[in-house]
Formats: structure tokens, sequence, C-alpha cells
């Protein structure tokens, strides 16, 4: 096989969530990834040596954590949960009812059962029940728990004040609260250090993004979004400012210096999005490589990399190896993500034992290298964050990360390598002219300028960015009245925020988060402030909200008993009509790296039969080889009915009960896969005794893993009798 230069870049990033005109934090995602992930994910590497990676830390990030670590911020959200309870009004308990359960339910809250029991209360009346019934200590445990939850695997397990806290789960007292308060404080000093530390001694590579992370392309020219899609919508007057993404650089650039003791050589531009000019721009200022996307690549060199079923993919010697990106004399080296082992790390592996899921990715890893056999090394690479995947995983995926560690720190045929070492180790860089405009979701801008909402937003930054233009050029000229020298610095800090990527990224129909109208507020305050520094009135559409409300599934009810025909076809009109329908508010293709295949959920009930219709989206689906359907149904027991797909038609169907195949599939339900899935399942085969309602999900499988579940966090629940057009319950 060919030896394996594996590059792993974990990506750390939060952007300024500090209120410009108030200087609180807004939201405290910063301080509690620093808890949970930051550290830790450095602090595993000392056990495997010889594993070295590369972590990219983005500046807006690590000045928040200078702050933190200072103990000198405002964030509300710590002030409130430490706070002594008995101080805690009426509307102090509102916000933690808001605050404190916003956290993976089923990886961290479960593991403290009481954090469960408070949830669990807090349901009924949407919070309104709790804010009367519960008592000193109910509040206080909340208040713990909420903070607990964060810490760090080590110091959960090993830190003897937070072991204690965590062994104890309940009835804390205000001595506990203070205790775990002090530790978070002391906790935060360790971050920045132990990465410069690791750094130091060549264990990792410290590489850096924009300041703001900014999508570097479109701020010198938005658009060039219509070179990836025509029909990207633009806002009506273009936004043309690479001079502002140069200077996103120069500050990157200064602050890693000042943070870390060297200034960096590599780049992770915001959301790997790149074009010649921002390379030229980048290149210009010192920087040696960057990173990007499989998407990228194969749209700058014409070919594809489609996977066959054991994820090899198509032009495999042409996306493991280092590009040198040539614009005259300018040149900079470019490494290209496999987007699909980096989508099973971030959304798949996380539902296996992490054993199994580290050797499956050690193994595959090692199958691509013997099916390529070149006696060169082939450089592969794994980026993605290094934050948001972990609370999807068991113990916040520190097993994981120690056994896929340890398999190919102990493998003769593999190197794990910093970004700068594995381009130092290739034995071949081909050059090319130039690079396609893309980012690495989609291959295109859409996410940050695709929707009426970022259009929206791009209006706002560019009447503020000719507001500032306007401010400068009186202050240059010295004119009567013209803003001073520190009211356009304050300004520019807001402007350079403002073009940030995490505003665009909630604007639009891809994400949605319980925070959407904080970063839609957040970033008109930015704008705000730009204005107020520069002593102007802001218009008044920065008073507007740009975001609408989400609507995350719509969901009806049957409004009638069913007649399917199953034959994998939308028959007719009628056929599905009275069904019930989930629809999630998804798009095909990638969200957030994320490739979705399932689109919608239809179902209902015959006399004698439960009928359910898979709608998937075609050209996803069809980018897959031989996937496999598993429907989940769940009553009196689970049963799974599996259907495994070749070139399109259905291969074969089974029904499992209690993990056993069941003989004869046929008598229990039937099956049909055309341009729909269709299932119906018969009455008489399911357990439906003292059973009040059903619960249903699909899953698909490609390659012994599961890539897409609907609905995405839990079953979907059916509830029985007549008046939800259903069978009575028995």
């Amino acid at each position: 096989m060919s030896r394996v230069n594996l590059v792993v870049l974990w990506h750390m990033h939060q952007p300024q969530y500090r209120d410009p005109e108030t200087g609180r934090y807004v939201l405290p995602w910063t301080r509690l990834h620093a808890l949970k992930d930051y550290w830790g994910m450095v602090e595993v590497m000392r056990e495997f040596p010889h594993f070295h990676a590369t972590f990219n830390v983005v500046p807006s990030l690590g000045i928040q954590l200078q702050e933190y670590a200072g103990g000198v911020f405002n964030e509300p959200w710590f002030t409130l949960a430490f706070k002594d309870t008995a101080e805690l009004t009426r509307e102090c308990k509102a916000e933690i009812l808001a605050r404190a359960f916003q956290v993976n339910h089923e990886r961290l809250m479960a593991r403290f059962p009481r954090f469960v029991e408070l949830y669990e209360w807090a349901q009924p009346a949407g919070g309104a029940q709790a804010l009367v019934t519960f008592t000193a200590r109910d509040w206080r445990d909340l208040q713990v728990l909420s903070q607990l939850v964060w810490m760090d695997e080590v110091w959960l397990e090993k830190e003897e004040a937070v072991s204690r806290l965590a062994s104890q789960g309940k009835n804390f007292s205000e001595y506990d609260k203070a205790v775990l308060k002090a530790k978070q404080l002391e906790f935060m000093k360790l971050v920045l250090p132990l990465y410069r530390d690791a750094a130091q001694r060549g264990q990792i590579e410290l590489s850096t993004t924009p300041f703001y992370h900014p999508i570097m392309p479109l701020l010198c020219d938005s658009d060039i979004a219509r070179v990836a899609n025509p029909s990207t919508p633009l806002p009506r007057r273009a936004f043309r400012r690479p001079e502002d993404a140069r200077e996103q650089l120069r500050r990157a650039r200064e602050f890693h210096q000042n943070a870390f003791g060297v200034a960096p050589v590599g780049l992770w531009p915001s959301e790997g999005s790149v074009s010649d000019q921002t390379l030229s721009i980048a290149a210009e200022e010192g920087f040696q490589w960057f990173g990007s996307d499989e998407g990228v690549l194969g749209r700058t060199l014409n070919v594809a990399f489609f996977r066959d079923a054991n994820g090899l993919p198509a032009n495999a010697d042409r996306l493991y190896k280092p590009w040198r990106v040539q614009m005259g004399e300018k040149g900079i080296t470019g490494l290209f993500r496999d987007h699909h082992l980096s989508d099973l790390i971030g959304f798949v592996y996380s539902r296996m034992d992490a054993r199994a899921a580290a050797a499956d990715l050690h193994g595959r890893l090692r199958h691509i290298a013997e099916r390529i056999g070149s006696d060169q090394p082939v450089t592969m690479c794994l980026f993605l964050d290094g934050e948001n995947a972990w609370e999807y995983y068991a113990g916040n995926g520190r097993q994981f990360l120690r056994e896929f560690y340890g398999l190919v720190q102990g493998d003769a045929e593999f190197r794990a390598l910093t970004a700068s070492e594995a381009i130092q180790a290739a034995a071949d860089v081909p050059t090319t002219g130039g690079i396609f405009p893309a980012s690495w979701i989609n291959a295109n801008f859409d996410v940050w300028i695709g929707n009426a909402e970022d259009v929206a937003a791009w209006e706002l930054l560019w009447d503020a960015r000719e507001a500032y233009a306007y401010a400068a050029k009186a202050h240059e000229e010295n004119r009567q009245g013209a803003t001073t020298a520190e009211g356009l610095k304050v300004a520019k800090e807001s402007l350079l925020a403002a073009e940030g990527s995490d505003w665009c990224w909630w604007f639009g129909p891809e994400h949605s988060t319980a925070n959407d109208a904080e970063f839609d507020a957040l970033f008109r305050k930015h704008l705000t402030g730009i204005y107020l520094a520069l002593g102007m009135e802001a218009p008044d559409e920065l008073a507007k909200a740009i975001k609408r409300k989400p609507e995350h599934a719509l969901q009806i009810a049957p409004a009638d008993l069913l007649n399917v025909k199953v034959d994998g076809r939308d028959t007719s009109y009628f056929e599905w009509l009275s069904s019930g329908l989930y629809a999630p508010e998804r798009r095909g293709g990638s969200m957030h790296g994320r490739v979705f295949y399932l689109h919608e959920l239809r179902y209902g009930f015959e006399k004698e039969r439960f009928c359910l219709r898979v709608d998937a989206f075609a050209e996803a689906l069809s980018e897959i080889e031989d996937p496999e359907f598993r429907i989940t149904i769940s009553a009196g027991d689970e049963i799974a009915v599996v259907v495994r797909l070749e070139r399109g038609r259905i291969l074969e169907f089974a029904v499992e009960r209690g993990r056993a195949c069941l003989l004869n599939p046929k008598d229990f339900a039937e099956v049909a896969f055309d341009t729909i899935l269709e299932v119906a399942v018969r009455k008489d085969k399911l357990k439906l005794e003292g059973v009040s309602k059903l619960k249903v999900g699909v899953a698909l499988w490609h390659g012994g893993l599961p890539v897409d579940i609907l609905p995405s966090e839990a079953l979907l629940e059916i509830p029985l009798g007549e008046d939800n057009a259903a069978w009575a319950s028995e």
C-alpha cells in the first residue's frame, strides 16, 4: 500500500459575541466550549506524542479566550448561573429556564439524572409552571448542573473538586456553586498557554483565519458568487473591498504573533473559501499554505471525486496530494480535505461505538491507500470543526479520538503530520494556474449570499462601509466636524466584526438555532456601532429583524384513512392527500458540511396497514452507490424494515424484530421503490396492546454507516385513535 501522510486539522472558531455598545457577551458559547473542548482537544494529544496535528485558532475566538482568561468579562449567563439562589428574581428564573437546557440532551444532559428530572419538570406550560413550583433547591441544582455539564472530561474525572460535584449530582449548596465558579475561572486561564506549549514542542502546528472570519472572496467582490452559481441572488451594489480582506489577514497575523510567539505560515480561509484574488493577497501577506475542500479542487481541475461503495473516490491520485496554486510571481500551496471522511467524523461516527468507529475510519484510510497503490506517499486530509461534533459523541468524543490516534500512531504505514510537515514530505506537488472561487459547502457561496435575507444583510453592510469610507476621507482631509481618529478606530472594529461570516450563516433557510434572534440583533448592533462611532444616526432599517422566524419542520397529522398502492410511485394526486406529513426545513446537498439525502416523510393508516412514504433528494441519493433504508417502528416492541437498493432498484428487503431477522418478510410488510419508497406494515404483526402511539424513524445507510436520519433527533411520535385518523388504541 502507499505510505500515508495524514493531516488532521481541527478548526476552532466562535464569532465575536461581545455587544459593541454594552461590552456584554450576548451568548456564552466561547466560555462553554473553552471548558468542554478547546483545552481537552489539545491535552488528549499528550498521550500520543507521535501523532502530530494542526489546530486552527480564529483570532475572534482567541481574543475572547484572552478576555475570559483575564477574569474581567461581562457575561450575563455566567453571572446568573452563579448568582445566589435567594436573590433570583422572576426575570432571572425565566432566563435560567431559557438558557440552562441549551445542551445536547442525549449525551450531556443524560449523564446527570437530576438535570433530566429538572428538564422534564420545566416543560409543562413552557416553563411557566416551573417558575412557581421550583424550590430553592431546584433552582440551585439547575444553576450548578447547567455549568457542570460543560466541564471537560478530564476535569470531571480527575480534578478533585469538579469530580466531587459530578459524583454528588444534586443537592448542591451555595458553597458548591462558588467552588465551581472558581474552577471555571481557573480553567479558562489554561487554554491558550496549552496551545502555545504544544506548538513549541512541535506536536501541533497553529494556523489562523482572517480575523473576524469573513468570506474573503465576497469581501473582495461579492459578484464572484455568480461564477460558482449563476443563479445566486446578488446585492444591487457589489461589495468590493479587497483592502478589508487584507486588513483581516494582517490583523490575524498580528494577533497570532502576540498570542503564540510566532507568525503563522498556514491559513484556513473562513469556510474554506478561496479565489485567485484572496490567495494572491494571502501569499503577499506571507502565508505559505492554505486549506480548502475537495469540491473546490474538483471544480478547479474539472474532475469529480465520486465514491464507490467502499469509499474510494474517483481521481484519488489527484485528491490526495498538495497542489501549488501559482498566480504570476506569487504562489501558495493548498491542502484539500477529504469531504466524505471528514463528514463521517462530524456526523456519523457519533452514532457508533467509539472503538468500532475509529477502526472503521482507520480501515477506510488504509483501503484507499491500498487501492491507490502508488510508490510515493499520499497526503490525506481530515479537516473539520474541533468543537461542534463532540457533544453528539459518548464521553465528548474522547474515547473515539484516543482509539483513532492510537491506531494511526501504531500503524507503520502512517505518519500523522502537521500541514507544513506534510507539504515538506510530499514527493509530488503539482501546480495549477488558479483556483475556482468557492467555499467548502457545495463548492459555492450560497450559504452566505444565496437568499433574500443574505442579500439584505450585504446591502446594510454596503451602506455602513460607505459611511465609514466617507468619514475616513473627511478625517484625512481635515474637514470641519470630521470624525476623530479614535471614533474611526472604534467604527473600524465594528465594521470588521460585521464582515464576519457567522451572521449570514444563520440568515436564509439553511441553518437555524435557538439563538437566531441574538445573532440577528448582534449583527445589526455591529452595524449600528459603526454609525454611532462616526457620530452619525443609524438608519431605521437596523432596528428591524432580518431573520424570519424559523419553521424547523412542518408537521401535519393524518386527515383520513388511506388507500395506498405500494408501487414506489406517486400514483395519483389523491393517494397520499390525507396523509400525515413530517417535512423539515432542509435542502438537498451540503449544509454545514453535511449532505442531506432524506427530504420528508408521509404516513397514515389503512384499516389493516400502517403506510409510510419516504421522499429523498433524488440528486443527492443518486450520488451514493447501493444505499440501504432502515425503517424503525416502535409499538409494544421495536421492529425494523430493512430495504437494500442496487442500481436504484430494490435488491431485497428484510424485517427484524429484537435483532432477529424474521422469515417470510412479505407476510409482514409490502415494500416498493421507484421515485419514492413506500412501505405498508400489517397491523396484526405489530404489538399494539396498551399502546397509544407509534414511534417511527427512517435512517439511510451507505457503506455500513448511517449517513442520514429523519427525524434527526428522535423518533416521530404518531398518536393512535380515531380522532387522529388512526387505529383505535388497544
